[in-house]
């Protein structure tokens, strides 16, 4: 489709340009220009996009569109006309933010339900009649099991990050969710990938639907400056705060592989005199809402988050991502640095690796079929520095997971460090970095904190 296409030239209604002029945007992203006629038009959809390509706004435009051109005489308190399911709690927030920002000029109700906080306001909020109701599944099945919510009415239903919620462990509930919805109805699904499990699903879901691919970040954002800067893990702590001040930087994503990481580096940068907060399974959503929004307002300065808890992160002209740790996933290398570098804007992507993460940077140089820059930090002196790693650092649980068994170069020679009570949460797995001891999703442990399910 041709590049310069805008969005009037997409046939939204006036109220939605508006909008969308207010908010700053002028062009529309492939992904919205391949979906929003296509959604308006009352189709199926089947989409690939990841998060930062746009894919909220490709969906949440054209629905707001027909609601508007199709207004219903049948509203009802809680009977919502749009249903969209979401993996997480801040993926579903912001969503229905998308949907009030969009929205703004038009006379919809939205609302969003998520597990982790109490369910008494958002029954009573379902008390009033409604047209777009964003939510996680587990919650979602609450209210339909104390018959607060009313989903007979649903004209159109979407499934956001339809990938990971299969990932995630949600089928089950999402097949609960589809038999309470009426069988004529509009169906959206948006995936990062066409995985096999993906077709299957959308195989029961779709009908006839047309087909959207829009260029995988596999290959990497183009308008993201990669580089690599290669360091012991003990130096990783203060060489990461050397850099963000020696750049003055003042808006960087930092990604950590454990929650107690996360913790503990926000808590030295925070020493170092630099605003910082971590965000991850274990934070309370408060918590994490607080510092989402004081990064976004610019009163944070590095936001410290594991994997899980950054799904679906949507920060506009993101300037600076930092990997603390690499991924022990090469594809969430790309989802990381996907987080800048987006809707034109430059970006930069720093990693810091250590010599056990040389297999895990070849892995992702591999997927992303090009060799990482590997660069120098001027005016940087490890050799100057003596410090000794906390009990429970980062530092120590590499030393912990080491099969030799080292701790400064000594053994108890049982092939493990001196005896000490390694720091909780230490795996150095993903599913581990997010998972929560938290709020449970009335009694379901998946829709907690992040989302993410209990290993």
């Amino acid at each position: 489709m041709n590049s310069t296409i805008s969005f009037a030239d997409l046939g939204l209604a006036e109220p939605l340009l508006r909008a969308i002029s207010e908010a700053g945007y002028t062009q529309p992203t492939p992904i919205q220009a391949q979906a929003i006629p296509h959604v308006i038009k009352g189709g199926d959809v089947l989409a690939a996009a990841q998060t930062g390509t746009g894919k909220t706004a490709g969906f949440t435009l054209p629905i707001l569109h027909r609601l508007l051109e199709q207004p219903t005489r049948d509203r009802k308190a809680g009977r919502p006309r749009v249903l969209v399911l979401t993996p997480t709690r801040e993926l579903a927030a912001q969503v229905e933010e998308s949907v009030r920002v969009y929205g703004k000029h038009a006379k919809v109700r939205s609302m969003v339900m998520f597990g982790g906080v109490n369910i008494n306001p958002q029954i009573a909020a379902l008390s009033k009649p409604l047209d777009i109701l964003v939510a996680t599944p587990g919650r979602l099945l609450d209210h339909a099991g104390q018959k607060t919510v009313d989903l007979s009415g649903v004209e159109i239903l979407v499934l956001d990050e339809a990938d990971r919620m299969l990932d995630m462990g949600f089928i089950r509930d999402i097949r609960k969710v589809l038999a309470l919805l009426p069988k004529q109805r509009q169906n959206l699904l948006f995936s990062a990938t066409f995985s096999d499990e993906i077709r299957g699903l959308a195989t029961g879901l779709l009908n006839d639907p047309i087909e959207i691919s829009v260029a995988r970040r596999n290959t990497a954002s183009e308008l993201v400056q990669q580089g690599v800067v290669m360091t012991e893990q003990s130096h990783k702590r203060d060489l990461v705060s050397h850099i963000i001040r020696g750049h003055g930087w003042h808006q960087v994503l930092v990604f950590t592989r454990t929650k107690h990481g996360a913790n503990r580096l926000a808590e030295k940068l925070v020493k170092d005199g630099l605003s910082a907060a971590a965000i991850h399974g274990n934070k309370s959503q408060s918590a994490r809402t607080r510092a989402l929004s004081g990064f976004k307002d610019g009163k944070i300065t590095v936001l410290v988050a594991t994997d899980i808890a950054a799904r679906g992160l949507d920060i506009d002209q993101l300037p600076q991502v930092v990997n603390f740790e690499l991924p022990n996933v090469p594809e969430d290398y790309v989802h990381r640095i996907g987080r800048t570098g987006r809707a034109g804007s430059p970006g930069s992507a720093l990693s810091l690796v250590d010599s056990s993460e040389i297999k895990l940077l070849k892995d992702i140089e591999r997927l992303i079929k090009r060799p990482i820059d590997r660069i120098e930090i001027p005016d940087w002196n490890p050799a100057t520095m003596v410090r000794k790693p906390a009990s429970g650092s980062a530092d120590e649980e590499r030393r912990h997971a080491d099969p030799r068994g080292r701790r400064n170069g000594a053994s108890n020679g049982r092939g493990r460090a001196p005896a000490r009570k390694p720091a909780s949460g230490r795996s150095g797995t993903p599913a581990a970095a997010g998972s929560s001891a938290g709020s449970r999703d009335g009694g379901r442990r998946r829709d907690a904190a992040a989302g993410e399910p209990k290993p």
